[in-house]
């Protein structure tokens, strides 16, 4: 999201000095001139307004936007052009020209707000809607949430990289992630996740061995005591199908490609394994329905993007986040 914040501020900003570049040229003098000037700002401005929101109507790029809406934001774009170009051909001068100043405020105003927004995510806070249940009932489907994107250190822009932290990762944090994938056909729980943000909490540390037995989580040889965010369901457990050579078994893990071999039988029963350094071992608090480390393996600490912190939606659901 942020990024796109940002690329959207710097295209206005590359429009506005553009503008003026023309205007002392006195190259969109003329009305014909003028009138493609004033459809191009209004196609740019709409496009770069479609394409951020295309981000916040797919859930952070988690759902498919429907054909339908695509279609829409189009014909209202065309619709808009189409007018905005018949309105600046019958301009005469004055009309001109305070339309201009209409549209370099806008622009002003969406490259000012676009820049100071996308350096508050980069850095510092983010907002992120939960689209699943496997966090359940810490997060509910629907929550919308702030991510304390500083805690863990300021994040390089178009980067993983990180400086400056407040404190390290720590065991039951609940963080938001980029999905580890490799590459973009990656096949995971049934479907690609190149690219999406998953929210987890944090169970394995590096170093740690981590198991799970009929359901229930060991760490380092030890069952893990029931806490209060963890979910179960009445059902029947899936049996564990064989002994494995723990070394490939370790292997597959690391390189997000167990599920693809063992299945639903991970839920109930996976390891051990070793964490490796730099990695993290998350599940969902939901731990019967659940896409986690259990199927697809470590997540590496550069694609941690930060902590969850306050559900600030619906009002009724006002909280820090433990």
């Amino acid at each position: 999201m942020e990024q796109r914040l940002f690329i959207a501020a710097c295209v206005m900003y590359a429009f506005t000095w553009l503008t003026r570049w023309l205007k002392r040229k006195e190259k969109i003098n003329s009305r014909r001139a003028f009138a493609w000037w004033h459809t191009v700002f209004t196609v740019i401005i709409l496009s770069c307004v479609w394409w951020v929101f295309a981000f916040i109507m797919g859930e952070g790029g988690l759902a498919p936007i429907p054909v339908w809406k695509k279609c829409a934001a189009g014909i209202i774009t065309l619709g808009l052009a189409v007018y905005g170009y018949k309105r600046a051909l019958q301009a005469d001068t004055p009309r001109q020209q305070k339309i201009m100043k209409e549209d370099l405020d806008w622009a002003n105003t969406v490259y000012f707000a676009g820049f100071v927004a996308s350096l508050v995510m980069f850095f510092l806070v983010q907002a992120f809607k939960i689209p699943s249940a496997s966090m359940e009932n810490t997060l509910l489907i629907g929550d919308h949430l702030f991510v304390n994107k500083a805690v863990y250190g300021f994040r390089v822009p178009f980067t993983k990289k990180h400086f400056l932290p407040f404190k390290q990762v720590e065991r039951e944090d609940i963080v938001i992630f980029t999905f580890p994938a490799t590459h973009k056909e990656q096949i995971n729980c049934g479907g690609v996740q190149y690219g999406k943000d998953f929210v987890k909490r944090v169970i394995g540390m590096p170093g740690d061995k981590v198991e799970v037995r009929q359901g229930r989580v060991w760490l380092n040889d030890e069952e893990l005591s029931r806490q209060p965010y963890e979910r179960y369901e009445e059902l029947e457990r899936v049996p564990k199908e064989g002994e494995y050579d723990m070394a490939e078994y370790q292997a597959l893990w690391k390189t997000h490609r167990l599920d693809n071999e063992l299945g639903m039988e991970l839920r109930d029963n996976f390891g051990p394994v070793i964490v490796p350094e730099n990695t993290y071992f998350v599940m969902g608090d939901n731990r019967d329905n659940s896409c986690d480390s259990r199927f697809w393996g470590p997540v590496p600490r550069e694609n941690i993007k930060g902590k969850a912190w306050f559900i600030h939606w619906p009002v009724s659901r006002w909280r820090i986040i433990k």
